[in-house]
């Protein structure tokens, strides 16, 4: 795996120009040191002065294999990069005498892109004099959110920009609930009982082989 990327980010062995700096590290004693006397603690363990806070007062050294540092930023950067949810911002677009199949259709999707994580643009697009019927279209997005409240929540409501009438909604976050396994009690009366059992059991074993013998 390459860094080259982070190469050059930060300062290494002689690169580091500060006439003392405070180092740290597996097994170092977290001290200021000045800087030839650092750079000779690194060399000892065989490992290298890398500058971490440059602006730091001294500033702050780790010493560490340079290659395994930018290995563990790298790996740091990639796992920070997976948790990231990409957002998308989906449109769904409605005309103010939208008919009732139309409208189930698109709510189905809205439902789909809210499952997705994403949010919902839903517009009302007024073209020529269906401007008029604008407060037709604000009812159809108040409809809409309301359809859509145990998915999502409504970050903007309905507001006129030119021809269109427009409202914002977001998933809600839903809390996961995990199944606890149960593991088997075993009650002091069961154990009372598998005890007296196996006294029981000892006896008369013992009566058994004492008859073979006397045959």
């Amino acid at each position: 795996m390459r860094n080259d990327n982070l190469r050059g980010q930060y300062r290494v062995n002689e690169q580091i120009h500060a006439r003392e700096v405070r180092i740290i590290g597996e097994g170092i004693d977290s001290q200021i040191y000045p800087i030839y006397q650092a750079l000779k603690i690194a060399e000892e363990h065989e490992l290298d002065l890398v500058e971490i806070s440059p602006d730091a007062q001294p500033p702050v050294c780790r010493i560490i294999d340079y290659s395994k540092f930018l290995y563990q930023l790298k790996k740091r950067q990639k796992e920070q990069k997976a948790k990231q949810v990409k957002v998308e911002v989906k449109e769904i677009r409605f005309g103010p005498q939208t008919d009732a199949h139309d409208y189930n259709f698109k709510l189905k999707h809205a439902i789909s892109f809210l499952e997705e994580g994403n949010k919902v643009k839903a517009y009302v697009f007024f073209k020529g004099r269906s401007i008029l019927f604008k407060e037709q279209g604000e009812v159809l997005l108040l409809r809409f959110a309301s359809e859509l409240e145990e998915h999502a929540r409504v970050d903007q409501m309905p507001v006129l920009e030119g021809k269109r009438m427009t409202i914002f909604l977001s998933p809600k976050k839903r809390d996961i609930v995990k199944k606890k396994v149960v593991a088997p009690t075993v009650t002091k009366k069961k154990v009372a009982e598998n005890v007296t059992e196996k006294q029981t059991e000892e006896p008369q074993q013992q009566t058994a082989e004492k008859n073979e013998d006397n045959e």
